[in-house]
């Protein structure tokens, strides 16, 4: 009679047990859908990054081209650097309405 107590006493511990593993595994299952949900979006994203970085890599080139094609053919040449005019902020105020132009 002893020994069957202690064996329904171990069996309601294993039990129980059981339960909490069960709900673990519940609650792991519902975390992985989550981060697997979580990591779709974020990949869906980074392809859309890359897709924008492309577009603008093309964008960037097709501009240096006709820079490029722009000084081949246009007539007038820049002054050379030094004496080309910079932009300079007055020490009073630096906000951008007092920003002037000055020749070196």
């Amino acid at each position: 009679v002893e020994k069957n107590l202690k064996l329904e006493e171990k069996i309601t511990m294993l039990q129980q047990q059981n339960e909490e593993l069960r709900a673990r595994i519940e609650q792991n299952t519902v975390i992985t859908r989550q981060l697997s949900e979580e990591n779709a979006n974020l990949q869906e994203y980074v392809e859309k990054e890359v897709e924008e970085k492309k577009k603008l890599s093309r964008t960037n080139e097709e501009l240096l081209w006709k820079l490029q094609e722009g000084d081949a053919v246009s007539p007038v040449k820049l002054p050379p650097a030094s004496s080309t005019s910079f932009y300079h902020c007055s020490s009073e105020n630096s906000s951008p309405a007092k920003v002037r132009t000055l020749r070196r």
